[in-house]
């Protein structure tokens, strides 16, 4: 047979070969699969076989959908398997899975039909040891301090004495009541707890919410305002700490308006919630510590000041007084300044007493000198009345004269007030005069003058005639004062001097 000839031979066919056109051989059991039921088979057979795996390996192509599930890979040096969590798991993650991170996941394998492919369905997510864990923290840390959250310029001073203190941390462990002891030991103030979880899940988004919440108060409000906030934490491992070092607390901290002490842990503990405060505290009682001053040295600092004020404030006083008394002690006595002026004082009343008596005794001899001549005025006087007598004025008569001359001028004092040229001008018409002080009746006699003066009431205005011109304001004349009487001794100057009495 040539061997380039081809023919098909049914006999020669047993079945196992491929042929043209299957067909079903007798006694053949074995139906074909579909792809579906193939790969259903293949996926019940993995999860029956895997369904319990914890796979350590290094994350790689992490990300999140918007629905939120995880999808990532697992891979070693030699291998790689690929991995989702689904996101009820992601949301219950204790930590941000990224590139790198060496972790720990719990699930069971499982089969992707639709690509052929095997993957882990991953239940629980852990890293892998400590030093994973410090290498994840290490790169948090650095991702965080690029961005400038951890810079020196960002931090602020504490209040000296915040009138309100709020703390965050769990409201039943020992870290409030050392630091409600340590405030009411130091200076009492008003604390607002709010309370949180400190460990485990949700704990981050707790601490971050109750951080934000603090600077959402307004001023003024029901509830006060801190001045100051204190995020504290007993000490523990560093999986016991690490919501302090979750991203979403580190920059709840770093944008806080109101300063915030950082307390996590103890001494040797340190967070990146401790980088992003403006204080790190390496206890939480040293926040307390740190929080407020101590009020009895506060005391006694305000009373030392106060009697440097006061000694201050006598100081002048006293070196006053000694200066005075300096100068008193080189002052003569008030004695010897006016003993002489006692010893001339007297001598000038000795010497008026003299004069007095003196001139008494000169003015009697002169009284005697001059009264001897009173008889005979008396006399005269006597005679004049006799006199005058005789003549026999009465008084009644020359008062009845007087009051007919008074009558006689009653109409005339009537009517005299009406003549006053000046009374219209209460009524608020004007007198138009010249400048000498005539009155002007007419236009033309006024158009004659150059200037004229108009008198009110309250006074007089000088005007030019012409028109135009500008009023000049007179001021009326002075009332002329009543003559004072000339002192007594002016009018008695003809009168002999009184002579001296010494």
């Amino acid at each position: 047979m040539p061997s380039d000839q081809f023919f098909y031979d049914d006999d020669y066919n047993d079945g196992r070969s491929g042929g043209l056109v299957a067909k079903d051989t007798a006694g053949d059991n074995a139906a074909p699969l579909s792809i579906s039921e193939i790969s259903n088979l293949l996926k019940r057979t993995v999860e029956d076989r895997f369904g319990f795996v914890r796979l350590r390996g290094e994350l790689s192509g992490v990300k999140r959908a918007a629905s939120g599930h995880l999808y990532c890979a697992l891979k070693d040096d030699k291998a790689v398997i690929d991995g989702v969590m689904w996101k009820g798991g992601a949301q219950r993650l204790a930590f941000r899975p990224e590139d790198g991170v060496e972790v720990i996941a719990t699930g069971k394998l499982t089969t992707y039909p639709g690509r052929s492919k095997y993957q882990i369905v991953i239940e629980t997510m852990e890293i892998a040891g400590e030093g994973a864990l410090l290498a994840l923290l290490e790169k948090l840390r650095a991702r965080l301090a690029a961005e400038g959250l951890f810079a020196p310029e960002r931090k602020r001073p504490l209040p000296y004495l915040p009138q309100v203190i709020g703390v965050v941390t769990s409201p039943t462990g020992a870290v409030i009541r050392d630091i409600l002891h340590r405030l009411a030991d130091r200076f009492p103030s008003r604390v607002l707890v709010w309370p949180v979880l400190v460990q485990g899940e949700g704990a981050a988004a707790q601490v971050a919410n109750a951080v934000r919440g603090f600077s959402a108060i307004q001023p003024g409000g029901p509830v006060p305002r801190p001045d100051l906030v204190i995020v504290a934490r007993g000490g523990g491992s560093i999986e016991d700490l690490w919501s302090f070092n979750e991203e979403i607390v580190v920059r709840a901290v770093a944008e806080s308006s109101i300063p915030v002490i950082s307390a996590v842990g103890h001494e040797t503990d340190t967070t990146l919630c401790d980088h992003a405060a403006d204080r790190r505290a390496p206890t939480p009682t040293a926040a307390a510590e740190m929080a407020v001053p101590v009020r009895a040295e506060l005391s006694a600092q305000l009373a030392d000041l106060a009697m440097r004020k006061r000694r201050c404030a006598l100081r002048p006083v006293v070196l006053g007084r000694e200066r005075l008394e300096a100068r008193v002690r080189r002052l003569p006595k008030p004695e010897a300044i006016l003993a002489a002026k006692a010893q001339k004082l007297d001598e000038l009343s000795d010497r008026l007493r003299r004069g007095l008596q003196d001139r008494a005794h000169a003015a009697e001899r002169r009284l005697n000198a001059i009264g001897r001549p009173l008889p005979v005025l008396q006399h005269r006087l006597q005679a004049s009345r006799f006199q005058l007598e005789r003549a026999g004025l009465v008084p009644r008569l020359l008062e009845r004269r007087w009051t007919l001359a008074r009558d006689a001028l009653a109409p005339v004092n009537r009517v005299l007030p009406q003549l006053d040229p000046r009374l219209p001008l209460q009524r608020g018409y004007a007198l138009v005069k010249s400048p000498s002080g005539a009155a002007l009746t007419t236009r033309e006699a006024a158009l004659r003058e150059g200037s004229l003066v108009i008198e009110f009431r309250d006074g007089e205005l000088s005007v030019m005639a012409g028109e135009g011109a500008e009023p000049q304001v007179r001021s009326p004349a002075p009332a002329a004062r009543p003559a004072r009487p000339e002192p007594s001794s002016r009018r008695s100057s003809a009168s002999p001097r009184q002579g001296d009495l010494f």
